[in-house]
């Protein structure tokens, strides 16, 4: 079985949730405490042993690149003014991972944004890791899917039991009875894009993180467009579990949708009650509000 080194990150979306914020910056780019939100994501595919990542983007995404790239300029002007740990922490970004960038010239949906990325994934299994996802978990949910497929020798697509009333917001799976032999890994019988309640498989949703292997790019290719005129991964899912079983897989850790405004805030909270140096003060702060 090939090792599993790249990971794919679709960047190119309009962030038209987040507007005004993201008129003029990547949604990708706002700030969760000190850190862009896609840095969190891109972090958690290093600590899973991933060596490559390639980003999608399109038209308005410079400073994703800029991020990632080296600023001799900032690093000089830390340096002359004796701010180490700061010119450590710029020069550790810059140097946290292999990057390469593919421009996806529209918009059509999540499947045609992996597919851009096909000649630079090439002939081997590879992560797709959307940036609004960030997952807090001891061992990093990416290791965890990594672990997964190794086991079980097939695509991997992390789950999250959300609550019936809001199923409609996502992909969800429709789960093979059958045991796998792990009460977290689930066979797939079927994929739905955004069903409606009383026609939902499961309550076990799709989010952000999927292992998938080189296969799924002609079934993307053939896929049709939907009727918003976009070409979803589900569907593309949809055609490869056809052919080979797919599993979905329930991560241990907490979820943390940055993608909507109250789900970015609510990260926002949680994040800076875990910092050593802001969680004290922060704390204190939120006790004194008068709720």
């Amino acid at each position: 079985m090939q090792k599993v080194r790249k990971a794919v990150f679709p960047a190119a979306g309009l962030g038209t949730r987040f507007l005004p914020a993201t008129k003029a910056q990547p949604k990708e780019m706002l700030p969760l405490v000190d850190k862009p939100i896609i840095q969190y994501v891109v972090e958690e595919a290093v600590a899973a042993g991933l060596t490559n990542i390639i980003i999608v983007t399109g038209r308005g995404k410079n400073a994703i690149e800029d991020h990632f790239d080296v600023s001799y300029e900032l690093e000089k002007l830390l340096e002359e003014r004796g701010k180490t740990d700061l010119l450590d922490e710029v020069r550790a970004i810059s140097g946290m991972i292999n990057v390469s960038y593919v421009r996806q010239k529209e918009t059509l949906g999540l499947g045609h944004a992996v597919l851009m990325a096909r000649d630079l994934v090439g002939d081997e299994p590879f992560a797709v890791m959307l940036g609004d996802d960030i997952i807090d978990a001891r061992v990093p949910c990416m290791r965890q899917m990594i672990d997964v497929f190794e086991r079980h020798g097939g695509p991997v697509i992390a789950v999250h039991q959300v609550p019936r009333d809001e199923i409609s917001a996502y992909g969800v799976i429709d789960p093979e009875s059958g045991s796998s032999g792990d009460a977290r890994v689930y066979p797939i019988r079927d994929l739905v894009e955004k069903p409606r309640v009383e026609e939902a498989p499961s309550d076990l949703a799709i989010i952000g993180r999927y292992l998938l292997t080189p296969d799924i790019f002609e079934e993307l290719e053939q896929t049709p467009r939907d009727k918003g005129g976009e070409i979803q991964l589900t569907n593309g899912l949809r055609a490869l579990r056809r052919k080979r079983q797919l599993f979905g897989y329930r991560f241990e850790g907490t979820r943390h949708d940055a993608g909507n405004k109250l789900g970015f805030l609510r990260a926002t909270v949680e994040f800076a009650l875990k910092r050593e140096d802001l969680g004290g003060p922060f704390r204190e702060y939120l006790r004194s509000l008068k709720l």
